[in-house]
Protein backbone atom coordinates (compact mmCIF):
# COMPACT_ATOMS: atom_id res chain seq x y z
CA UNK A 1 0.00 0.00 0.00
CA UNK A 2 1.30 3.46 -0.94
CA UNK A 3 0.62 6.15 1.61
CA UNK A 4 1.58 9.55 3.03
CA UNK A 5 1.91 10.06 6.77
CA UNK A 6 1.52 13.55 8.25
CA UNK A 7 2.35 14.00 11.94
CA UNK A 8 0.50 16.80 13.72
CA UNK A 9 0.72 18.36 17.20
CA UNK A 10 -2.96 19.28 17.41
CA UNK A 11 -6.37 17.89 16.58
CA UNK A 12 -6.32 16.31 13.14
CA UNK A 13 -9.95 17.09 12.31
CA UNK A 14 -9.31 20.41 10.59
CA UNK A 15 -6.43 19.06 8.49
CA UNK A 16 -8.41 15.95 7.53
CA UNK A 17 -11.25 18.22 6.42
CA UNK A 18 -8.85 20.18 4.20
CA UNK A 19 -7.46 16.96 2.70
CA UNK A 20 -10.87 15.37 2.09
CA UNK A 21 -12.21 18.55 0.46
CA UNK A 22 -9.22 18.59 -1.88
CA UNK A 23 -9.30 14.85 -2.69
CA UNK A 24 -13.00 15.01 -3.56
CA UNK A 25 -11.87 16.72 -6.76
CA UNK A 26 -10.21 13.48 -7.91
CA UNK A 27 -12.51 10.88 -6.35
CA UNK A 28 -13.31 9.52 -9.82
CA UNK A 29 -9.61 9.13 -10.68
CA UNK A 30 -8.12 7.41 -7.64
CA UNK A 31 -9.19 5.11 -4.84
CA UNK A 32 -7.99 6.67 -1.58
CA UNK A 33 -8.54 6.70 2.15
CA UNK A 34 -7.77 9.28 4.85
CA UNK A 35 -7.70 8.30 8.50
CA UNK A 36 -6.37 9.46 11.85
CA UNK A 37 -3.97 7.27 13.82
CA UNK A 38 -3.12 7.91 17.49
CA UNK A 39 -0.23 6.21 19.28
CA UNK A 40 2.29 7.10 22.02
CA UNK A 41 0.71 10.55 22.59
CA UNK A 42 1.16 11.46 18.93
CA UNK A 43 -1.34 11.97 16.14
CA UNK A 44 -0.79 11.12 12.47
CA UNK A 45 -2.92 11.36 9.35
CA UNK A 46 -2.53 8.48 6.91
CA UNK A 47 -3.49 9.19 3.29
CA UNK A 48 -3.29 5.98 1.27
CA UNK A 49 -3.91 4.58 -2.20
CA UNK A 50 -5.78 1.29 -2.42
CA UNK A 51 -4.42 -0.73 -5.37
CA UNK A 52 -4.10 -4.45 -5.98
CA UNK A 53 -0.76 -4.00 -7.70
CA UNK A 54 1.12 -1.14 -6.08
CA UNK A 55 4.01 -1.25 -8.58
CA UNK A 56 2.13 -0.82 -11.82
CA UNK A 57 2.01 2.39 -13.82
CA UNK A 58 -1.58 3.16 -12.87
CA UNK A 59 -0.72 2.97 -9.20
CA UNK A 60 2.24 5.29 -9.68
CA UNK A 61 0.03 7.85 -11.40
CA UNK A 62 -2.53 7.57 -8.61
CA UNK A 63 0.17 8.12 -6.00
CA UNK A 64 1.40 11.25 -7.83
CA UNK A 65 -2.17 12.56 -7.87
CA UNK A 66 -2.43 11.84 -4.15
CA UNK A 67 0.84 13.70 -3.44
CA UNK A 68 -0.24 16.73 -5.46
CA UNK A 69 -3.65 17.11 -3.87
CA UNK A 70 -2.50 16.35 -0.32
CA UNK A 71 0.25 18.96 -0.83
CA UNK A 72 -2.34 21.45 -2.07
CA UNK A 73 -4.56 20.80 0.97
CA UNK A 74 -1.62 21.12 3.39
CA UNK A 75 -0.56 24.38 1.71
CA UNK A 76 -4.03 25.85 2.33
CA UNK A 77 -3.93 24.65 5.93
CA UNK A 78 -0.45 26.12 6.52
CA UNK A 79 -1.55 29.47 5.12
CA UNK A 80 -4.67 29.45 7.28
CA UNK A 81 -3.19 28.21 10.56
CA UNK A 82 0.52 29.08 10.53
CA UNK A 83 0.82 32.34 8.60
CA UNK A 84 -0.23 34.70 11.40
CA UNK A 85 1.97 32.83 13.91
CA UNK A 86 4.97 33.08 11.59
CA UNK A 87 4.43 36.79 10.96
CA UNK A 88 4.09 37.42 14.71
CA UNK A 89 7.36 35.57 15.30
CA UNK A 90 9.12 37.61 12.60
CA UNK A 91 7.87 40.88 14.12
CA UNK A 92 8.84 39.90 17.66
CA UNK A 93 12.29 38.72 16.54
CA UNK A 94 13.26 41.36 13.96
CA UNK A 95 11.39 44.37 15.31
CA UNK A 96 11.54 43.90 19.08
CA UNK A 97 12.41 47.60 19.53
CA UNK A 98 8.76 48.50 18.86
CA UNK A 99 6.48 48.33 21.88
CA UNK A 100 3.65 45.79 22.10
CA UNK A 101 1.00 48.20 20.81
CA UNK A 102 3.14 49.12 17.80
CA UNK A 103 3.91 45.48 17.05
CA UNK A 104 0.19 44.67 17.06
CA UNK A 105 -0.40 47.50 14.60
CA UNK A 106 2.39 46.18 12.35
CA UNK A 107 0.82 42.72 12.56
CA UNK A 108 -2.53 44.16 11.47
CA UNK A 109 -0.95 45.89 8.47
CA UNK A 110 0.96 42.70 7.56
CA UNK A 111 -2.22 40.59 7.66
CA UNK A 112 -4.06 43.18 5.57
CA UNK A 113 -1.34 42.95 2.92
CA UNK A 114 -1.05 39.17 3.00
CA UNK A 115 -4.81 38.65 2.82
CA UNK A 116 -5.02 41.22 0.04
CA UNK A 117 -7.91 43.08 1.65
CA UNK A 118 -7.37 45.96 -0.79
CA UNK A 119 -7.78 43.58 -3.78
CA UNK A 120 -4.43 44.66 -5.20
CA UNK A 121 -3.51 42.77 -8.39
CA UNK A 122 0.17 42.40 -7.50
CA UNK A 123 -0.71 41.16 -4.03
CA UNK A 124 -2.98 38.58 -5.67
CA UNK A 125 -0.03 37.32 -7.70
CA UNK A 126 2.14 37.16 -4.58
CA UNK A 127 -0.59 35.16 -2.81
CA UNK A 128 -0.49 32.60 -5.62
CA UNK A 129 3.30 32.59 -5.54
CA UNK A 130 3.45 31.90 -1.79
CA UNK A 131 0.96 29.04 -2.07
CA UNK A 132 2.89 27.54 -4.98
CA UNK A 133 6.14 27.74 -2.99
CA UNK A 134 4.58 25.65 -0.23
CA UNK A 135 3.11 23.11 -2.66
CA UNK A 136 6.44 22.75 -4.48
CA UNK A 137 8.37 22.24 -1.24
CA UNK A 138 5.85 19.62 -0.05
CA UNK A 139 6.04 17.76 -3.36
CA UNK A 140 9.84 17.79 -3.23
CA UNK A 141 9.73 16.43 0.31
CA UNK A 142 7.22 13.68 -0.49
CA UNK A 143 9.32 12.54 -3.46
CA UNK A 144 12.02 11.53 -0.96
CA UNK A 145 9.95 10.58 2.06
CA UNK A 146 6.36 9.57 2.67
CA UNK A 147 6.42 10.71 6.32
CA UNK A 148 6.29 14.35 7.40
CA UNK A 149 6.04 16.20 10.73
CA UNK A 150 4.06 19.31 9.89
CA UNK A 151 5.52 21.69 12.51
CA UNK A 152 9.08 20.71 11.63
CA UNK A 153 8.39 21.10 7.92
CA UNK A 154 6.99 24.62 8.37
CA UNK A 155 9.85 25.74 10.61
CA UNK A 156 12.78 24.21 8.72
CA UNK A 157 11.76 23.52 5.11
CA UNK A 158 9.95 26.70 4.07
CA UNK A 159 12.81 29.22 4.03
CA UNK A 160 11.72 30.78 0.72
CA UNK A 161 8.16 31.13 1.98
CA UNK A 162 9.28 32.65 5.28
CA UNK A 163 11.56 35.02 3.36
CA UNK A 164 8.48 36.26 1.50
CA UNK A 165 6.73 36.79 4.83
CA UNK A 166 9.74 38.76 6.10
CA UNK A 167 9.51 41.03 3.05
CA UNK A 168 5.81 41.59 3.73
CA UNK A 169 6.54 42.50 7.34
CA UNK A 170 9.24 44.90 6.17
CA UNK A 171 6.70 46.56 3.87
CA UNK A 172 4.22 46.71 6.76
CA UNK A 173 6.82 48.38 8.99
CA UNK A 174 7.43 51.00 6.27
CA UNK A 175 3.68 51.66 6.05
CA UNK A 176 3.45 51.86 9.84
CA UNK A 177 6.27 54.42 10.05
CA UNK A 178 4.76 56.49 7.24
CA UNK A 179 1.36 56.39 8.95
CA UNK A 180 2.92 57.37 12.27
CA UNK A 181 4.75 60.24 10.61
CA UNK A 182 1.51 61.30 8.92
CA UNK A 183 -0.41 61.23 12.23
CA UNK A 184 2.30 63.35 13.87
CA UNK A 185 2.16 65.77 10.93
CA UNK A 186 -1.64 66.06 11.25
CA UNK A 187 -1.36 66.53 15.02
CA UNK A 188 1.07 69.40 14.49
CA UNK A 189 -1.14 71.08 11.88
CA UNK A 190 -4.19 70.75 14.14
CA UNK A 191 -2.19 72.40 16.92
CA UNK A 192 -1.35 75.35 14.64
CA UNK A 193 -5.04 75.76 13.81
CA UNK A 194 -6.17 75.52 17.43
CA UNK A 195 -3.77 78.13 18.85
CA UNK A 196 -4.79 80.94 16.52
CA UNK A 197 -7.96 82.95 16.22
CA UNK A 198 -10.04 82.34 13.08
CA UNK A 199 -9.44 84.95 10.40
CA UNK A 200 -12.60 83.93 8.53
CA UNK A 201 -16.02 82.54 9.36
CA UNK A 202 -16.33 80.51 6.16
CA UNK A 203 -14.00 79.77 3.29
CA UNK A 204 -15.32 78.19 0.11
CA UNK A 205 -12.81 76.04 -1.78
CA UNK A 206 -13.59 75.49 -5.45
CA UNK A 207 -11.49 72.79 -7.09
CA UNK A 208 -10.32 73.86 -10.54
CA UNK A 209 -9.74 71.65 -13.58
CA UNK A 210 -6.06 72.70 -13.70
CA UNK A 211 -5.04 71.48 -10.21
CA UNK A 212 -5.51 74.99 -8.81
CA UNK A 213 -7.99 76.14 -6.22
CA UNK A 214 -10.22 79.19 -5.93
CA UNK A 215 -10.88 80.52 -2.41
CA UNK A 216 -13.94 82.60 -1.56
CA UNK A 217 -15.13 84.21 1.68
CA UNK A 218 -18.59 83.85 3.22
CA UNK A 219 -19.95 86.49 0.79
CA UNK A 220 -18.53 84.46 -2.10
CA UNK A 221 -15.92 87.11 -2.89
CA UNK A 222 -12.72 85.60 -4.25
CA UNK A 223 -9.82 85.88 -1.79
CA UNK A 224 -7.37 83.50 -3.47
CA UNK A 225 -4.61 86.02 -4.05
CA UNK A 226 -5.00 87.50 -0.58
CA UNK A 227 -4.59 84.05 1.01
CA UNK A 228 -1.64 82.80 -1.01
CA UNK A 229 0.33 86.01 -1.58
CA UNK A 230 2.81 85.52 1.26
CA UNK A 231 3.51 81.93 0.22
CA UNK A 232 3.87 82.63 -3.52
CA UNK A 233 6.42 85.38 -2.85
CA UNK A 234 8.72 82.80 -1.26
CA UNK A 235 8.72 80.27 -4.12
CA UNK A 236 9.22 80.38 -7.86
CA UNK A 237 6.43 79.56 -10.32
CA UNK A 238 7.95 76.22 -11.30
CA UNK A 239 8.13 75.04 -7.71
CA UNK A 240 4.54 75.82 -6.73
CA UNK A 241 2.63 72.87 -5.29
CA UNK A 242 -1.00 73.97 -5.23
CA UNK A 243 -2.02 71.22 -2.82
CA UNK A 244 0.50 72.44 -0.24
CA UNK A 245 -0.52 76.01 -0.98
CA UNK A 246 -4.17 75.21 -0.26
CA UNK A 247 -3.42 73.52 3.06
CA UNK A 248 -1.07 76.34 4.12
CA UNK A 249 -3.67 78.97 3.24
CA UNK A 250 -6.43 77.23 5.16
CA UNK A 251 -4.22 76.79 8.23
CA UNK A 252 -3.26 80.49 8.14
CA UNK A 253 -6.89 81.58 7.85
CA UNK A 254 -8.11 78.93 10.37
CA UNK A 255 -11.76 79.38 9.29
CA UNK A 256 -14.61 78.15 11.45
CA UNK A 257 -16.10 76.37 8.44
CA UNK A 258 -14.71 75.12 5.13
CA UNK A 259 -17.02 74.30 2.23
CA UNK A 260 -15.49 72.12 -0.49
CA UNK A 261 -17.02 72.46 -3.97
CA UNK A 262 -16.53 70.06 -6.92
CA UNK A 263 -14.69 67.65 -4.62
CA UNK A 264 -14.74 64.97 -7.33
CA UNK A 265 -12.10 66.96 -9.21
CA UNK A 266 -9.48 66.43 -6.50
CA UNK A 267 -6.59 64.76 -8.29
CA UNK A 268 -4.95 64.04 -4.94
CA UNK A 269 -7.63 62.09 -3.06
CA UNK A 270 -5.55 62.09 0.13
CA UNK A 271 -5.60 65.89 0.20
CA UNK A 272 -9.31 66.00 1.02
CA UNK A 273 -8.80 63.53 3.89
CA UNK A 274 -5.90 65.64 5.18
CA UNK A 275 -8.08 68.76 5.24
CA UNK A 276 -10.82 66.83 7.09
CA UNK A 277 -8.29 65.56 9.63
CA UNK A 278 -6.71 68.96 10.24
CA UNK A 279 -10.12 70.67 10.54
CA UNK A 280 -12.31 68.02 12.23
CA UNK A 281 -15.97 68.98 12.30
CA UNK A 282 -15.40 72.10 10.19
CA UNK A 283 -15.44 70.63 6.65
CA UNK A 284 -18.62 70.45 4.57
CA UNK A 285 -18.75 68.81 1.15
CA UNK A 286 -21.09 70.65 -1.22
CA UNK A 287 -23.47 68.26 -2.98
CA UNK A 288 -23.75 70.45 -6.03
CA UNK A 289 -24.24 74.17 -6.61
CA UNK A 290 -23.62 76.61 -9.47
CA UNK A 291 -19.94 76.87 -8.58
CA UNK A 292 -19.60 73.08 -8.57
CA UNK A 293 -21.40 72.72 -11.91
CA UNK A 294 -19.31 75.45 -13.51
CA UNK A 295 -16.06 73.90 -12.35
CA UNK A 296 -17.07 70.43 -13.55
CA UNK A 297 -18.21 71.87 -16.88
CA UNK A 298 -14.83 73.57 -17.40
CA UNK A 299 -13.10 70.30 -16.57
CA UNK A 300 -15.15 68.43 -19.19
CA UNK A 301 -14.44 71.12 -21.79
CA UNK A 302 -10.70 70.86 -21.00
CA UNK A 303 -10.76 67.08 -21.56
CA UNK A 304 -12.36 67.52 -24.99
CA UNK A 305 -9.65 69.92 -26.21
Amino acid sequence: MQYLCIGVDESADDIIQHINDELKKVKNKINYSVKEVNSDNSTSIICSIGEDKPDNEKSSQAYNILMLHVSSALADFIIRRYEEKLITRIINTNYCYFNSVERREILGISLKIIRNEDKNFLNSLFQIRRRNIIIRKLMEYFENSNSLILDGFVNFRLKDYIKDLEEIVEKAVDEFLMEREYREFIRLLKYFVEIQDPKAEIIHVIVGYDNRYILQDEKRNEITNECIREFVNEISEGEINYDDLLVSSLITMAPKKIVIHSSGLFKNKELLETIKNVFPGRVVICNGCEACMASVSKSEDKKQL
